[in-house]
This record gives structure tokens, C-alpha cells and sequence, in this order.
């Protein structure tokens, strides 16, 4: 390696040992019981919360697929996007945290979410837990493979080591630090990682900016390409074998694409997403005082608007001081990083492109130890061994973290993999399987196990459906699935709720004690 590839590595080293470090200091207190393990004993701040929430969720596509979509396609897709996710935040802040957090408490002390869908409804048989376990363990292996996948690139761009091996170093060193800390020390480190991300972006915003020539020519470039600096259209790029083509050192687009309230509509319902996610819901259920999250959900609204806002303009500025050098969509999501190690002095470039490492590892650790709980403990201690003690329980859940890294590793084999598609897929998979059920079972009282059931099962299916059966065929159909999937499984919620006995009046106490409760905090 080069005298400046050499300094960026070594701070990216750097970077990796501190979170390590992180993951030591937390693995005694994260073994004293898999409540510690899982949830943190209930114990975070509302800073931890809100930054660690925001980080997990975020993951790679912040700083590589989004400012991707800009550079590619320009500002509707990746615009609309950031606005529906900004709304979806908030709402999901205002309306499902503090119900959630006194909810999961009185409904058995609930330490998961599946945990808190089973003691919501009452059920003896568990089954509610399973599908939900089930459904966290498929999509979030999915998940899992995107944050693989955006470690395989930056690695790949920066180092010009093969991909694969890179991929394969980042799943394991995720695994490593996800194994020995648990959530307290995936809280920890995603607290510094959501300040690493936002430092990395607003120094690349305002070093970009100022080497494109300042904002007017970025906005006059952008407006010199057909649809790409437009709310209701979208840029076209001239392709031939998925390379776009390029004249004189000048980029090939086609005529301005249509953006209209269709699609904008489909792409706004990226922020249905956010009352689904089981890392995002999961911070609400371990603060320590549901009357804090307040102040979380301003830092986590503010966090949002800033990450989101600088990373679409990164496309567009990138598009500008860069406008030949990547030459395909998946090419198109090393933006960041080609800014950054262009624009920067190389051991501000490696803390920079931590950044890309911070957002990585921030997602993948709570996609393990998510996927991991959902098994040892809602499968494995309640239906396969009964009577698990929490250190066999433990044990379980470390064997599943790295079967699903394993499992993660090998979907993430193509390095021709695009991480905002995989996102994409997965975040409807978590939007509508648990997004309706979330919403409905906290603020319907009349929500019964029978409409959950069906609520979860239509909702989850639905995305395959119509991702892999309908979508293609275009037109009315080419919706982003998570929409359809998530009024699909509202309607079934409600419908076969009605349909069937009404819940019984233990379950009816319990719903009007936690709104009780939440109406006082």
C-alpha cells in the first residue's frame, strides 16, 4: 500500500480497536443474565437511546446507498426517501415509544419483541412468538448481508483487496465484538458511532461543496442533466450492459424520467417502516424512564433530519466533482468514498470513512443479537427447552449469532450486490409483518391474538408477493412493496379481530393500565 492508503488504514485500525474495546468492557456485566445480554437491564439514558436507535437503524445505505441513489438518479428518489424516513421517525417517537416502553413492562416484563407479543395476547401456546421469531430471524439475515456487503466495498475501494475476503473479515470482526459485549456494548458503540456518522457527513458536505466551486455551480450542474435536479422527475443515465456511457469525459442521460404523486407515495411509505423495526423498537423498551423520551426523540429528529439531508446532497455534490468515475449503480453507492479519499488528508479520510465502518457495525450488531434473542429466547427456551437455564439460553443465542453470520456471509458473495435494494427488501419485511401489529396492538383494544396472527402472516407474505410475483409486471404494481403489504395486513388485522371473540378482560386491564400509565409520563 501507498504512504496515504497506509495512514487511512491505520486509522480505520484504530476506529475497530476502540469499538473492541467497547465490547470487552461491557462483556462481564452483559453476562450476568440474558435480561443484561438482550436489553441492558432497562438502564439506557435517553442520549443512549436516542443515538444508538438512530445509529442501528440507519446502518451502511446512510453513507453509500443513499448518497448512491442521488448520484445515479439524482434528488426525487433519494429526497422523497429521506422525507418519508425523517417523518417516520418522529411519528414513530411520538406516538409508539412511551406506550411501547410501560406496555413491554406490565405485559410481563417483556425483554423482546416477540416476548411482548405473546404476554400481550395472553397466549399459552406461543405461537405468536414463533412467527414473530421466525420472521425476525429471515429478515434480519438479510439485513445482515447488506451491512456485510458495504464493508466488502469500502475495503475493496479504498485497499483494492478482493471483496470477498474483506466482506468476510468485516461479518467476522462484527461477530467478534456482537458475541462478547451484547446490547450494552452494541448501545455503547453505537452512541459514538451515530457522532462518528454525522461528523463524517457534514465534513464531506461542506469539503465537497467547496471544492465543486461552491453551491451555485453544484445546483447549476445538477440542473444541466435532464431530471436530476427535480422533486417530480428523475434522471435517466444512458446505459449499455448496466455501464452508462460517457462522450468527450461528459456522462450520457436520456430524457427526464416522470416523478409523479404515484411514486411518490410509494417511496414516502419508506417511513411506514420505522413502527416495525425491532432494533428501533427495542431502544424504547430499555430506557430506563419512559418520561426521557421526549428529550430522546428531539435528539433522534434532529440526528435524522441532518444525517439524511447531508447524505443526499453528497450524491448530488459527488455527481458534480465526479461525474465519469462511477459507471454503474453499484458502483454509483462508493460515492462517499471516493470523496473522501480524494477531498480529504489521509488520516482525516480514515476517520472520515469510519464513518462508512461506524454505520456498519452499528446495524449489523443489532441485526445479530436481534435475530439471535429471537431464537434462544422465544424458540429455543420456550418451546424446545422449556426449563433452559439463562447461561444455556446464552449459549443458544451465540451458536444462532454465527450460523446467521454464516448465512449472512453467503448471500453477500456477489460484489455486484446493491445495498439500498437489499435494505430496501428487508426493511418492508420488518415494516409490514410488524409495523400494523405494533401500532394496532397499543392503541386497539379490541385487537385480538387471531388478528395478529393474521395481521403478521399476510403482512410478511404479502412483501414476498408482490416484491417477487407482482412488481415485475410494472405499472400500478411497480409500488414499493412495503405499502400494499402494510394496508394488506392492517386489513386483516381488523378485520378478523372483529371476526373473532373479543380479548379477554385481564388483557383488556392491562391495555387500559399502560395507556394509563403513558397518559401520566
Amino acid at each position: 500500500m501507498k504512504g496515504d492508503t497506509i495512514q487511512i488504514f491505520v486509522s480505520m485500525v484504530i476506529y475497530m480497536a476502540i469499538v473492541i474495546g467497547i465490547g470487552l468492557y461491557f462483556s462481564k456485566r452483559a453476562n450476568e443474565s440474558s435480561e443484561n445480554y438482550f436489553l441492558g437491564g432497562r438502564s439506557l439514558g435517553p442520549l443512549v437511546t436516542a443515538m444508538s436507535a438512530e445509529a442501528s437503524d440507519m446502518s451502511g445505505w446512510l453513507l453509500m446507498g443513499l448518497p448512491g441513489v442521488a448520484y445515479w438518479y439524482g434528488l426525487s428518489d433519494a429526497a422523497w426517501t429521506a422525507i418519508g424516513l425523517a417523518a417516520g421517525t418522529y411519528l414513530n417517537w411520538l406516538f409508539v415509544a412511551k406506550r411501547l416502553h410501560n406496555y413491554s413492562v406490565i405485559a410481563g416484563d417483556s425483554i423482546t419483541l416477540p416476548d411482548f407479543f405473546s404476554n400481550r395476547f395472553k397466549e399459552k401456546n406461543k405461537f405468536i412468538m414463533t412467527i414473530s421469531a421466525i420472521f425476525i430471524l429471515v429478515f434480519f439475515t438479510v439485513y445482515a448481508s447488506s451491512c456485510f456487503v458495504t464493508v466488502g466495498k469500502l475495503f475493496n475501494s479504498l485497499f483494492g483487496f478482493k471483496y470477498q475476503y474483506m466482506m468476510i473479515a468485516g461479518a467476522a470482526f462484527v461477530l467478534f465484538y456482537t458475541y462478547i459485549g451484547g446490547f450494552l456494548a452494541e448501545t455503547a458503540s453505537d452512541t459514538m458511532q451515530a457522532f462518528v456518522m454525522i461528523i463524517a457527513l457534514v465534513i464531506i458536505l461542506f469539503v465537497g461543496t467547496a471544492a465543486a466551486g461552491g453551491l451555485v455551480v453544484v445546483v447549476q450542474n445538477a440542473q444541466a442533466i435532464p431530471g436530476f435536479f427535480e422533486f417530480f422527475g428523475i434522471a435517466s443515465p444512458t446505459v449499455a450492459d448496466g455501464i452508462q456511457q460517457s462522450v468527450n469525459g461528459v456522462p450520457q442521460f436520456g430524457p427526464a424520467g416522470n416523478y409523479g404523486w404515484y411514486t411518490i407515495l410509494s417511496t414516502l411509505a419508506w417511513g411506514l417502516g420505522y413502527f416495525g423495526m425491532p432494533q428501533v423498537l427495542l431502544r424504547f423498551m430499555a430506557i430506563r424512564d419512559s418520561r426521557e423520551l421526549t428529550q430522546s426523540r428531539r435528539i433522534a429528529t434532529v440526528w435524522v433530519v441532518i444525517s439524511l439531508g447531508a447524505a443526499v446532497a453528497l450524491g448530488i455534490i459527488g455527481r458534480s466533482l465526479f461525474p465519469t468515475d462511477l459507471k454503474t449503480y453499484s458502483a454509483s453507492e462508493s460515492i462517499f468514498i471516493v470523496m473522501s479519499s480524494r477531498l480529504l488528508p489521509s488520516m482525516l479520510a480514515g476517520f472520515v470513512m469510519a464513518g462508512i465502518l461506524a454505520a456498519t457495525i452499528s446495524s449489523s450488531d443489532s441485526y445479530l443479537l436481534i435475530a439471535a434473542s429471537a431464537f434462544s429466547k422465544n424458540i429455543y427456551q420456550h418451546l424446545i427447552k422449556k426449563n433452559a437455564t439463562d447461561n444455556q439460553v446464552m449459549n443458544m443465542s451465540r451458536i444462532i449469532l454465527v450460523l446467521i453470520t454464516l448465512i449472512g456471509i453467503v448471500i453477500a458473495l456477489d460484489e455486484k450486490s446493491v445495498i439500498f435494494t437489499i435494505v430496501s427488501f428487508a426493511w418492508a419485511g420488518f415494516g409490514a409483518t410488524f409495523g400494523p401489529i405494533t401500532i394496532l396492538s397499543l392503541f386497539w383494544k379490541r385487537t385480538t391474538r387471531e388478528g395478529a396472527i393474521a395481521g403478521m402472516m399476510s403482512g410478511g407474505i404479502a412483501v414476498f408477493v408482490w416484491k417477487l410475483v407482482l412488481k415485475p409486471m410494472g405499472g400500478l404494481f411497480g409500488v414499493y412493496e412495503l405499502l400494499p403489504a402494510f394496508l394488506v395486513s392492517c386489513v386483516f388485522i381488523y378485520i378478523v379481530s372483529l371476526m373473532t371473540r373479543e380479548p379477554s378482560k385481564e388483557i383488556q386491564d392491562e391495555f387500559e393500565l399502560a395507556k394509563k400509565k403513558s397518559m401520566e409520563n
